[in-house]
């Protein structure tokens, strides 16, 4: 049989060794690994040895972790102070906990069921319960432990004490894998290696001095396996979520539906709630639920028309046959300045700025909103809001989109519809989907929009509209349960973390 120097090189090592783990036989043929791997390739294709390779995972603890060992986890040290104090504000955890520990730490303590939390003086109180005075082991201290005593360990022995990404999103540890080969001789390449193999010098190319002299009668020319497994190269490519972000903007446009653009993330409270019909005394455009701008703190009313218009429907209906929420509308309330928190305030521009009848719009847009950060919440987050305008447009149509954006665009398996509640749009629905980590999630809202909102902005027929959080839409078809994910810096889930449409 026709052998090259590496394979025979390699065959006679087998012969003795019988079966191996690569990384020995690299050290016994005194070859470098790729030309072993080749070797071995080549033997396997001839059925003169067996390579067995498994993949294994492996857990270790990050910088994070080994810290943590050292002082312990941010919502022990947190607890430590509760027991002593058995209620703090934020402020006397400072004490114990850095800026970034700070950020999460009430949505773990509340995860836990260590601590009630309420409001006393515009300040966050944390009062420790029953279970956290008498709170023990968990199964992350007993990770943590297992990993400070081992080094690394297979994911399958962590994984018995809790999910490993919990670990990993807590950036308490990392995971790595690896794949473990072992090489074999066959019964046919162990005949062929005990009856002797001649080896010959091997070059890789043919020179001029090899053909003069004659010598290349003598020599073995090495072969190439274009087919061997090489090291995995990582080519630059665009930000996981961003591109599912391209994609979902392209596929609407696909669709037939025409892009909303703003120039600005900061709006007038007119455009983000008064001209979508929401009273200036509801409990959303308090500083609990949106953010206010301080400087510059006003911005300016648009033409005195719509604004009338805008005003008599808040105030008693205008033509609409509605009582309006019957108070005395404020424009300087109207006026205040404030991040946008959420699409549908372009929504109102488009249809004040005029539309085709029929006509689909859309837009994704970064919104902003005070909530508690954890891994279905974030306080700054993208939405895509859009509505459809039509003469014979009814509820039955706007639940067929819902349930087409998610199940299409989404990749949600099972979607389930809420009756809701929203200022502007009436009947009202709430949809959520199944996340088989997290259970059901609620990621969007939507309704027909009230007459007192449309006609005031010059519409005279019926709109369908929604507002969708695509990030927790991006969390089911990149696979990933913590929103925060979607901008993480974490460089190995950045590289491999994949779109499938």
């Amino acid at each position: 049989m026709d052998l090259s120097y590496q394979e025979k090189i390699t065959l006679i090592r087998l012969k003795d060794l019988r079966k191996v783990k690569f990384d020995e036989l690299v050290k016994e043929t005194g070859l470098d690994q790729v030309a072993v791997m080749r070797a071995v390739l080549w033997l396997q294709s001839k059925g003169l040895a067996k390579l067995h390779e498994r993949e294994k995972t492996f857990v270790r603890l990050t910088d994070t972790g080994k810290k943590y060992l050292e002082i312990g986890l941010p919502e022990r040290r947190a607890l430590k102070v509760l027991r002593e104090k058995g209620k703090v504000t934020l402020d006397d955890l400072k004490e114990v906990l850095s800026e970034d520990e700070l950020r999460p730490i009430v949505g773990i303590l509340r995860k836990e069921g260590w601590v009630s939390v309420r409001k006393e003086d515009g300040k966050l109180v944390l009062e420790i319960t029953d279970k956290g005075l008498k709170a023990g082991e968990r199964p992350i201290d007993k990770a943590l432990k297992l990993l400070s005593e081992k080094g690394e360990v297979e994911t399958g022995e962590i994984s018995k004490l809790l999910p490993v990404r919990e670990l990993k999103r807590r950036k308490i540890a990392e995971e790595e894998s690896r794949t473990e080969r072992e090489v074999e001789i066959t019964e046919e390449g162990l005949r062929i290696a005990e009856k002797g193999l001649k080896i010959k010098e091997e070059i890789s190319f043919l020179t001029p001095e090899l053909v003069k002299s004659g010598k290349w009668r003598e020599v073995e020319f090495k072969r190439f396996n274009i087919e061997a497994p090489v090291r995995r190269i990582y080519p630059g490519k665009k930000q996981p979520y961003r591109a599912f972000l391209d994609r979902i903007r392209r596929k609407l446009i696909e669709m037939g539906f025409i892009e909303m653009t703003a120039e600005s993330l900061i709006e007038t409270q007119f455009w983000n709630f008064d001209a979508l019909f929401q009273p200036q005394n509801h409990p959303a455009r308090e500083w609990t639920d949106t953010y206010q701008l301080k400087y510059p703190k006003t911005g300016r009313l648009p033409g005195k028309e719509l604004v009338e218009r805008v005003k008599a429907a808040h105030e008693n209906g205008w033509i609409t046959g509605s009582r309006g929420w019957e108070y005395v509308w404020s424009p300087e309330r109207a006026m205040l300045l404030m991040p946008r928190a959420h699409g549908t305030a372009l929504s109102g521009r488009q249809l004040a700025g005029g539309v085709q009848i029929p006509g689909k719009y859309f837009t994704i847009q970064r919104v902003f909103r005070p909530d508690v950060l954890d891994r279905t919440h974030l306080i700054e987050f993208n939405q895509v809001d859009g509505f459809v305008v039509g003469e014979d447009l009814t509820f039955r149509h706007l639940l067929g989109i819902l349930k087409r954006f998610a199940v299409e665009i989404a990749g949600a398996k099972r979607v389930k519809f809420l009756p809701d509640y929203y200022p502007f749009t009436e009947p009202s629905v709430q949809m959520s989907a199944y996340h088989e980590e997290l259970g059901w999630v609620e990621f969007g809202g939507a309704g027909i929009f009230r007459e007192e909102m449309t006609k005031a902005l010059g519409i005279d027929v019926p709109v369908i509209a929604w507002g969708i959080g695509i990030d927790r839409l991006a969390m089911f078809k990149l696979g990933i349960d913590d929103i925060r994910y979607l901008f993480s810096y974490d460089l190995k889930w950045l590289r491999e973390a994949k779109i499938i449409w």
